[in-house]
């Protein structure tokens, strides 16, 4: 038998995990983006997630302002690095409606007044019915609504400091 023929265990071996080691450290674009982006928001009505902060309903979405829809829940640890972002959403005059997901009242409660609350409604989705309807993969998400009601863009992950005067200007472009 030939000697090289002892190489090609060795040889298969490391081409074998210098794939696997590519395939773990090269970034991902595996996002999923709505398909519903441009095109109007599906109907729905979410009773009230927290006593004394109104539900959400779709026609809540169409009163003539942009506004940012954002799908979040208080167990998600990228929506807890968002929320100052959303403080200063808020306080740039942006109006933020929210979707919370497989959560409970006490829970959002809790997570509103350790992080801040910047939202005017918030919906609760238990089931996820309406964040799969909207084409919402995941938490954090974001939608800019144009004034009609319709979704103008999505925002897919959690809202950084660079990421606040593009969701500025996104609903700005949305009136």
């Amino acid at each position: 038998m030939k000697r090289w023929t002892l190489w090609v265990p060795l040889v298969v071996f490391l081409v074998v995990v210098a794939l696997a080691a590519w395939r773990l450290t090269g970034t991902s674009e595996m996002v999923v983006k709505s398909a519903l982006v441009g095109k109007p928001l599906p109907e729905f009505t979410l009773p009230a997630m927290v006593e004394g902060k109104p539900g959400l309903s779709r026609a809540d979405m169409a009163t003539g302002k942009p506004r940012l829809l954002n799908v979040f829940a208080s167990w998600c640890v990228p929506c807890i690095a968002e929320a100052p972002q959303l403080m200063k959403l808020k306080a740039a005059g942006a109006e933020i409606d929210a979707v919370a997901i497989k959560d409970s009242p006490e829970a959002v409660k809790a997570f509103l007044s350790r992080h801040g609350d910047p939202y005017a409604r918030i919906g609760d989705d238990r089931d996820r019915l309406v964040q799969i309807g909207i084409g919402s993969s995941g938490v954090p998400e974001t939608f800019v609504i144009d004034s009609r009601g319709r979704i103008a863009s999505q925002h897919i992950g959690d809202i950084r400091a660079e990421d606040v005067p593009k969701l500025l200007k996104a609903l700005e472009e949305a009136e």
